[in-house]
């Protein structure tokens, strides 16, 4: 068969990257720019400029094309995967009329929609009150009715940045079912935009009108209009192909869809994930989120912030480390994984909790980070190993979630993510979880799990599991160590899983005096 080659653009929450890929899951060549994640005008804030992301994307496939193999006629389609949750307002040229609201920002309304009686009184019952009333407080559209009533009046379009990202390309307001994660009126068992009588359209001031219509991942979103394409550097005409939101492209590119094998990511927020047919709430009133394979679930648990501790350590506390691999080309990772490889198995008592930022339910609004056991003998090395640990911990606890609603044993680990580049946190996870931990042939899974939904797109494979097999490989496999896995069994059973129930008390004293977290 001779190549099939798909341009896949990712804009993540930390770069723009854009990767010729082939049928064989091949990275032919990657383009990658940098960009700050956010600006904030008051904390808590994160916003962003769109541009920002239009001009990276150009840089980063300027970089691209300098060292691809093969020349620009040989793309056959365009595909996007983007970060989630991060909502753009439009006018009705699909023009921004303010920054993008980022996925990390933090504020909420003040006034929101009283709900009506018989809504009210089903969820106090069901005992899901507090998680309704965050929704809507955290919702960026009731922010923006109540704040800026202006700029909500003139937005035509309200979408996700996926949604931005193909009206850019194609000219049409369209969005992927498989990128639809954040506060919108969007009905996770059905998989479309939520029934005319559904509560969602009263906790919100958002219309049908104002929203994209829906197309499944693997769908043509329309062809590349002539002004982007030139930008891009490829020809005018292409099928640009629906994907979905980066962590669902994540789990494709990483080849998780087998019964029995959860796919990790170790990314800014570290999840666990197993993909499904039906519809499966591992938290209870928790929606599981549209996976990237058409009409599937992905029964997700999240670390809000979890490889971010990695970052903020290394920004904290490895300066020279972290200056060290730029002048020599390699992760940071890579280094601190040479200072840990003397450190034992369990950080010689150190552990972490690692709850930087306040959860739903499980954990609860309350929840804090801690870390319990220092002693003299402890320095940086033994905190990094710690947060791995705690990291693995967290995540094991969401296997365990999983486990028991779908009732399905998890065997088997695939890694990906940033973090997943890091050979001490793929042993770490194996011995703490007591199964083999697998590491993809490329890190770029998400902009892989793209290229999958565009191959079956141009109909290169009739399905996902079949472009899967064909695309994914494992790149390396970490076998669990007998020794580890029992010291670690320890912990997680007699200490680490009795953290939470006898911190949080406490947790709720220090929001009480202090006020944080709000």
């Amino acid at each position: 068969m001779k190549d099939t080659v798909v341009l896949a653009i990712d804009n993540g929450t930390q770069s723009v990257r854009t990767l010729l890929i082939n049928h064989k899951g091949d990275v032919l060549a990657k383009g990658k720019c940098e960009i700050e994640p956010y600006f904030s005008q008051k904390p808590g804030w994160a916003e962003q400029h769109v541009e920002v992301y239009w001009d990276a994307l150009c840089t980063a496939q300027e970089r691209m094309w300098k060292q691809a193999p093969v020349r620009p006629d040989a793309v056959k389609a365009v595909t996007v995967t983007t970060q989630r949750g991060t909502v753009v307002c439009l006018d009705k040229y699909g023009q921004p009329l303010r920054p993008a609201i980022i996925w990390l920002d933090q504020r909420e309304a003040t006034h929101i929609p009283r709900l009506p009686l018989i809504w009210r009184t089903a969820f106090r019952l069901a005992g899901v009150s507090g998680t309704v009333d965050r929704f809507m407080r955290r919702a960026q559209a009731n922010w923006l009715a109540e704040h800026e009533p202006d700029i909500w009046q003139q937005t035509h379009k309200f979408v996700l940045l996926s949604g931005y990202w193909l009206h850019r390309l194609t000219g049409n307001f369209v969005d992927s079912v498989g990128s639809q994660v954040g506060y919108v009126p969007f009905d996770y068992k059905r998989l479309d935009w939520a029934a005319p009588r559904d509560w969602r359209w009263q906790a919100l001031p958002i219309t049908r009108e104002q929203l994209p219509d829906l197309i499944p991942p693997c769908t043509p979103a329309g062809q590349l209009r002539p002004e982007p394409a030139q930008a891009l550097g490829v020809r005018p005409g292409l099928p640009v192909i629906a994907a979905a939101a980066d962590k669902a492209c994540e789990i494709l590119g990483s080849g998780g869809l087998e019964p029995g094998l959860a796919a990790l990511s170790f990314g800014t927020t570290a999840t666990i994930n197993t993909t499904r047919k039906c519809y499966t709430e591992v938290t209870r009133f928790i929606p599981p989120y549209p996976s990237a394979v058409p009409e599937h679930f992905s029964t997700e648990v999240m670390i809000y912030r979890g490889f971010w501790m990695v970052s903020w350590f290394l920004r904290e506390f490895g300066a020279r480390e972290a200056q060290q691999a730029v002048d020599q080309g390699i992760p940071p990772e890579a280094l601190f994984d040479s200072l840990i490889e003397g450190i034992p198995p369990g950080s010689m008592g150190l552990m972490l909790q690692p709850y930087w930022s306040p959860g739903i339910r499980e954990p609860g609004p309350e929840a804090k980070g801690a870390m319990i056991g220092f002693g003299d003998v402890h320095n940086r090395a033994h905190i990094y190993r710690a947060i791995l640990e705690g990291l693995a911990y967290s995540l094991r606890e969401g296997r365990e979630r999983i486990e028991k609603r779908t009732r399905m044993p998890i065997h088997t680990l695939r890694i990906s993510g940033g973090g997943s580049q890091s050979d001490q946190a793929m042993q770490i996870t194996a011995n703490v979880f007591n199964c083999p931990a697998e590491r993809p042939h490329t890190p770029e899974t998400s902009a892989l799990g793209a290229a999958i939904n565009a191959m079956v797109g141009l109909g290169v494979y009739p399905d996902c599991e079949l472009a899967a097999r064909a695309m994914v490989r494992v790149g390396q496999r970490f076998e669990p160590e007998p020794e580890a896995v029992h010291l670690y069994e320890r912990l997680y059973r007699e200490v680490y899983r009795n953290l939470y129930g006898q911190l949080a008390p406490l947790y709720r004293k220090i929001r009480d005096i202090t006020g944080y977290p709000a």
